[in-house]
């Protein structure tokens, strides 16, 4: 469902969240294919997983202040790395031949959300000047560069 411009929310104008439902849609695509034995792990963990990325940025873009909307962010980009970890483990099981679009998103994916985070980042005058409002609890913004 795509609303005008005008009507839409703050999080569906980020590219970020654009690309991350595109990745919950492949992910249960791909997973659709996966064994029904899997359906309980493998499959329910990458669906979990894949979900909680969009739904992270969107919750921490409703959020008033920037460390929150860097905690929501972080939490996404955990559960990237949570998704690219799940989908080495179907590669190695066999189970990925439908897969590399998923892939792909993830490190499309991966690589918005870090210049998001970047984008957010508060100058070093302000964190001198009151360090409690501005600490990050994201500790390394580039963790999943290639």
């Amino acid at each position: 469902m795509n609303r005008d411009s005008e009507k839409q929310r703050p999080h569906e104008r980020l590219e970020v969240w654009r690309d991350a439902m595109a990745l919950v849609e492949s992910v249960y695509r791909f997973t659709a294919t996966f064994p029904d034995t899997e359906r309980l792990g493998l499959t329910m963990q990458l669906r979990r997983a894949a979900v909680s990325v969009p739904s992270n940025i969107a919750e921490g873009a409703a959020r008033r202040s920037t460390a929150d909307y860097l905690r929501f962010l972080s939490i996404a980009r955990g559960s990237l790395a949570e998704i690219s970890t799940q989908i080495e483990i179907a590669r190695r099981l066999g189970f990925m031949e439908a897969g590399k679009a998923a892939d792909d998103l993830v490190d499309r994916t991966f690589a918005r959300l870090n210049a998001l985070i970047r984008s957010l980042d508060i100058s070093p005058r302000n964190v001198r000047e009151t360090p409690a409002l501005y600490e990050s609890p994201i500790p390394n913004p580039e963790s999943h560069a290639r």
